[in-house]
């Protein structure tokens, strides 16, 4: 599976954007997706995920309520829509495909992972 994002950028607090990742090579409906974040100098850490389904859906606790993750099967893509964005939000995002039927929420789950769009939030 090969994953592209696109929709970083430069957004003001309290702003908007909407991530998307496309993916190709397999069947997309196959696979659970998660978006991903690392800031500089920390660990990559969770920030939502979907089952193939769109059943199971979770979120890291500080998205919560501002994230929503989605997915259209038929465009073969997951979507990442942030709003009221803040600062410690910056980071670069990635998405990843995880083989299986729910909704991971650890690194190690997933297979395939894309390379990442910057997403930066200024005060």
């Amino acid at each position: 599976v090969q994953l592209v994002e696109s929709g970083g950028g430069l957004v003001q607090a309290g702003g908007s954007l909407r991530l998307s990742c496309a993916a190709s090579g397999r069947t997309f409906s196959n696979y659970a997706m998660g978006w991903f974040r690392q800031a500089p100098g920390e660990e990559r850490e969770f920030v939502a995920s979907i089952s193939w389904s769109s059943i199971s859906i979770y979120y890291a606790d500080s998205v919560k309520g501002r994230f929503t993750i989605s997915r259209d099967n038929a465009k073969n893509t997951v979507y990442l829509q942030m709003n009221s964005l803040q600062p410690e939000d910056t980071a670069v995002y990635y998405c990843a495909a995880a083989r299986g039927s729910y909704a991971y929420i650890e690194k190690l789950s997933y297979d395939y992972w894309g390379q990442g769009t910057q997403v930066t939030v200024s005060s």
